[in-house]
């Protein structure tokens, strides 16, 4: 018995996805430059960071796709409660990369404390503050309201961890301009390793329990439970809540109950909770 039913779940988001467009195709010219400038002028800070756009090029391409897909899939895709989901699954993807990604990052800082090198600082330096530049511009494209929309914060992040380490590419240069330092060109890239592998596994496990509808923990489990054992005679034996898009549920509850409440009872109670867009209950009467 349906009593309450919402049929269309997902919200188009155009202009999240022309924001994620604009900043793939600014980082992946950005990083064309990185790399090439840490190859030829002998930086591991610069590489490392190149390699990070390149990474966070490639999910920007995920999260913009993740963006078209759910848009165009929306209607008569035959998914049961909307795609939503299929900009999660982007989030996560790009997640996954990023956690990988890093230990490249992780590979050029040992081969550089090992082997060493002269660094052309003064053009290296150029490239890594523009590279900070786009960073930043990337970020300032990307803020509005990412933190509702896990496809949308993990490009964010991917932004972040760029400019964190082409922060750190432009300290590292400068200390070994100035100050002589040339090995902190290599701890820099070992920083930049654990910073983006912790932001990464962020990204990973939180996109991960939605997948997988971890939801007995929320604590609207228990807020229903409540509302509708507060009267006493009416008992919650089973409950499945899913979340079908970033603030929206979907409720399945079976209730036993020996007071003769209706039907009409629960669904007054469930429709008190916006967030529940879709609920099925069945009610079991006992003596």
């Amino acid at each position: 018995m349906v009593c309450k039913h919402q049929q269309v779940f997902y919200v188009q988001k155009k202009k999240a996805e022309g924001r994620v467009l604009t900043v793939f195709l600014i980082t992946l010219i950005t990083m064309m430059g990185e790399v090439i400038g840490g190859y030829v002028f002998n930086s591991v800070a610069l590489l490392a960071d190149g390699i990070h756009m390149g990474s966070h090029a490639l999910a920007f391409g995920i999260s913009f796709l993740a963006y078209y897909l759910a848009r165009r899939w929306s209607v008569g895709g035959g998914f049961t409660f909307g795609t939503w989901k299929v900009e999660v699954l982007g989030a996560y993807t790009s997640g996954v990369l990023l956690f990988f990604m890093s230990f490249l990052i992780l590979e050029e800082a040992l081969l550089k404390l090992l082997k060493g090198g002269e660094i052309n600082y003064e053009p290296a330096l150029l490239v890594a503050f523009v590279g900070l530049g786009v960073n930043l511009l990337s970020a300032y494209l990307l803020h509005e309201e990412e933190e509702h929309d896990h496809n949308l914060r993990s490009a964010f992040m991917h932004v972040l961890a760029d400019a964190f380490t082409s922060l750190l590419a432009i300290l590292s240069l400068l200390s070994g301009k100035y100050l002589g330092l040339w090995f902190l060109d290599a701890l820099a890239g070992f920083l930049g390793f654990f910073v983006v592998l912790r932001w990464s596994w962020g990204i990973v496990k939180e996109t991960a329990n939605i997948l997988l509808d971890r939801e007995a923990k929320n604590p609207l489990v228990e807020e229903i439970i409540r509302a509708v054992q507060e009267d006493g005679v009416s008992k919650v034996y089973d409950i499945h809540l899913i979340r079908i898009y970033n603030d929206r549920y979907a409720c399945v509850l079976g209730i036993e109950t020996s007071g003769g409440q209706s039907l009409e009872h629960y669904e007054k109670i469930l429709s008190s909770f916006d967030c529940i867009a879709h609920a099925t209950v069945e009610v079991r009467y006992c003596t």
